[in-house]
């Protein structure tokens, strides 16, 4: 089948390259000449696991190509996928300028019927907005509009996107009842074929229906994690241990344990943006986003519950103490810094005086970018390193702190960490350390909702181990 993908992002590139790779005629386009210049030379802009591969053998198999030119783009493809951006505005809503230009291009160049997939995540309704912004670009060409416009939201993990493309656990595909859109779904279901061998995935509902499910997955997924970071204060309170407790509630074939990990607060693209454009859609049509709202304040909280722990140790002036922060992605396996906890453990650490060594496996460059940005004008901007060797960032710090469960912080040889450290004290933003291991080694460890230094001594009334 001959497919556009409009965007080439995170999830265009993912979304082109995987359904070259089942045998597509794929033609990326991204008006970012100099992103398109990159990819042609076979450098891929984003970190993602086995991303470049698929790219580069698709390419070489003249399955897979980029562009710039709009015109050849609306002619390539019968199917029509968009996935640009749609970054929030202050109030929380989604920007939807970049789908509805995306839209009203291929009506202005489209000959033939075209199905408009919207791939990008938009609010409830956007489906309508598209085919309205179409409608009036074929109103002044005077021609027919020819065209289904399709909800296809995407569900992908950041570090496990491929995987995630080529085994969904589910296909969401929201499609009108007129006539013409029994053509657009046979295509789809055409289109997705492929990735159904197994077993039946896909999921076919109206595009409101589609475009909510979304949103409600990851506001889901935020609202676990958010209490769970709950859960570990009150563990903290009352001298429990929240890694028995998420154990034990994880067992439970009811609740399972994914996204049941404790930690300093969540970041990324996605949770974030979509929680609030979730509360926002809900204001706007006078329904209470209570519990959403809570699941915010929650993580607004726990992004600062490193520096606040920091601060309770060391005191608040921080001037001429030396702290190495391993990990600065908001999640393994991918660089992206958009939300990430590090970047509110670092400005607030470097505003009280402290220098800052940061070490992240892929990350580096773009941290630096993007703290700078955060940093500009900031007179301590000067206080933070990068360092290539994360030893090299723990030699004579006062304390360690892990933001990012990266699986090279797992299997350390922590002897050597405590004996490079000026004092042993371990922040554990993820909890990736066993307790009897810091007691063993003599570490003074403060992990998150564990029975740690920070609960024996603000809670001497509470249980000790």
């Amino acid at each position: 089948m001959k497919i556009t993908v409009i965007g080439s992002g995170y999830v265009g590139l993912v979304t082109g390259a995987c359904l070259a790779e089942v045998g597509n005629d794929v033609f990326c386009l991204d008006l970012d000449q100099k992103k398109i210049d990159r990819l042609k030379s076979g450098d891929v802009p984003i970190y993602e696991p086995g991303l470049p591969e698929i790219i580069s053998r698709n390419v070489s198999a003249s399955r897979l190509q980029f562009s710039s030119d709009v015109r050849a783009a609306v002619d390539h493809g019968d199917i029509q996928f968009i996935a640009v951006g749609t970054p929030p505005g202050e109030d929380g809503s989604a920007d939807l300028q970049y789908v509805l230009a995306a839209a009203k291009n291929i009506a202005r160049y489209a000959n033939t019927y075209k199905i408009v997939v919207n791939k990008s995540t938009v609010p409830i309704g956007t489906a309508e907005r598209v085919r309205v912004a179409m409608d009036s670009v074929f109103v002044e060409r005077g021609v027919s509009s020819g065209f289904s416009v399709v909800s296809n939201p995407e569900f992908l993990k950041e570090g496990a996107a491929v995987e995630d493309f080529m085994r969904p656990d589910r296909i969401i595909i929201g499609i009108g009842n007129e006539q013409k859109d029994a053509v657009a779904r046979e295509a789809m279901a055409r289109l997705y074929k492929p990735f159904n061998r197994n077993h039946e995935r896909t999921l076919f509902m109206d595009t409101r229906s589609a475009e909510l499910t979304k949103y409600a997955a990851n506001a889901m997924l935020a609202t676990r994690i958010s209490f769970m970071n709950e859960m570990a204060e009150l563990a903290e309170k009352v001298g429990a241990d929240v890694e028995d407790v998420r154990q034990g509630i994880g067992s439970d074939p009811r609740i399972g344990y994914h996204f049941l990990y404790p930690g300093c607060g969540y970041g990324g693209s996605c949770f974030p943006k979509d929680v609030k454009a979730l509360v926002r859609i809900s204001e706007e049509l006078n329904s209470d986003a209570v519990i959403l709202k809570s699941v915010e304040l929650r993580n607004a909280r726990q992004k600062g519950l490193l520096s606040e722990r920091v601060v309770a140790r060391f005191g608040p002036d921080l001037t001429n103490k030396r702290f190495a922060v391993w990990g600065l992605s908001f999640k393994p396996n991918t660089d992206d810094m958009r939300e990430a906890p590090s970047r509110y453990l670092i400005t607030s650490l470097l505003e009280r005086g402290a220098k800052v060594f940061a070490y992240d496996p892929v990350a580096m460059k773009e941290a630096e970018i993007t703290i700078g940005n955060d940093l500009k004008g900031n007179i301590f901007s000067e206080n933070i390193q990068y360092v290539s060797d994360k030893m090299d960032a723990i030699a004579g710090a006062d304390a360690l702190i892990i933001v990012t469960e990266w699986k090279e912080f797992r299997s350390q040889d922590l002897s050597r960490v405590r004996d490079l450290l000026k004092t042993p004290v371990i922040f554990d933003g993820r909890n990736i350390y066993d307790l009897e291991i810091m007691d063993l080694l003599e570490f003074e460890y403060h992990g998150i909702g564990r029975q740690n230094n920070i609960a024996k001594s603000c809670y001497p009334n509470a249980r000790q181990r």
